[in-house]
């Protein structure tokens, strides 16, 4: 590995998407209370026992209130020769008759990939680009985040790409190399390089002066991103809250904004501190599924050990 080396960042995907919502809806095209139903009228045909799937709106969506299930495809997907995800619109449309809403909108967080496979599609239909060229139109070129890219790499990027493994008692496994996201682009489908996220950290950070980073989103969306809307967890450490598709962790009296992503053997995460600008990023391409070996609880003291050192002068004693 070296500074160029390109990894996978999954589920931190989401914040990309996140943040293409709220340059629509600064742009009119939607409000974050529509509801969904109004630009993907095929979920209607998804079981409501809470009420008219009309009730479920974008902010539901974003904060994942929606009461849509966590796993995108649940049926299959245990043979080398599945598709690493579902590939087309209409195999989750298939789905929809077999779906249900689990819980009353609004009511509580619980995490799901389908709910922000229904944001990538609004992106499209409104932009008239598919989801990943709207973002590296609108997110990836402003920023200069030149190598990086969305499901299979460009051919001459594609010796920097990371191989990524499983542990487990058998040892060593390589997972797929290489692979395509399908349809769940928008919810995992990003690769780059540390430097090209650490410039997305930097535009998340701010710099007042950078006239650049308020023509990809006004700082005043940004921080409406970062408002709790509903508890996710808490334990003797501090909290978690959820705002609009980013995590708000509460550790050592500090306020931080943070995402994890877990992909075929990468896991990822990144923490910033908005008011002081720092923060940090971190990537395995590695997932240890030992028993009493969980490679999470390695990242979490990593979380907790960088706090320490990133923050020694704020952290509450």
């Amino acid at each position: 590995m070296d500074d160029e080396t390109i990894f996978h960042w999954a589920s931190i995907t989401k914040t990309f998407t996140a943040i293409a919502i709220l340059q629509l809806r600064d742009r009119g095209l939607l409000a974050l209370d529509d509801p969904v139903v109004k630009y993907l009228p095929e979920l209607r045909q998804v079981h409501d026992p809470f009420g008219d799937t009309s009730e479920i709106t974008i902010r539901h969506v974003l904060s994942h209130s929606a009461g849509f299930r966590d796993p995108t495809w649940p049926w299959g997907g245990d043979k080398d020769w599945h598709p690493f995800e579902p590939t087309r619109w209409d195999q989750v449309v298939a789905m929809f008759p077999y779906t249900e809403v689990l819980f009353r909108p609004g009511s509580r967080y619980s995490y799901s990939n389908p709910a922000i496979i229904f944001l990538g599609q609004i992106i499209e239909r409104l932009s008239g680009d598919p989801y990943e060229v709207y973002v590296e139109k609108n997110v990836l070129r402003p920023l200069e985040m030149t190598r990086a890219f969305y499901n299979r790499a460009p051919y001459h990027l594609l010796s920097y790409r990371s191989h990524s493994y499983f542990l487990d008692g058998a040892g060593l496994k390589e997972a797929r190399f290489d692979f395509h996201t399908g349809i769940t682009t928008s919810n995992g489908g990003l690769n780059a390089p540390l430097g090209d996220m650490a410039k997305y950290l930097a535009f998340l950070m701010g710099d007042a002066g950078n006239a650049r980073y308020e023509g990809i989103l006004r700082r005043s969306s940004l921080e409406e991103m970062w408002r709790p809307l509903l508890p996710v967890s808490e334990d003797a450490g501090g909290r978690s809250d959820i705002g609009l598709s980013f995590f708000l962790e509460h550790r050592g009296g500090l306020d931080l904004v943070a995402h994890s992503g877990t992909q075929n053997g990468f896991i990822s995460h990144f923490y910033v501190h908005p008011p002081t600008r720092r923060g940090w990023i971190v990537v395995f391409n590695t997932e240890d599924t030992r028993d009493g070996e969980p490679t999470r609880k390695l990242e979490y003291a990593i979380r907790d050990d960088l706090l320490r050192e990133v923050f020694p002068a704020l952290l509450t004693p």
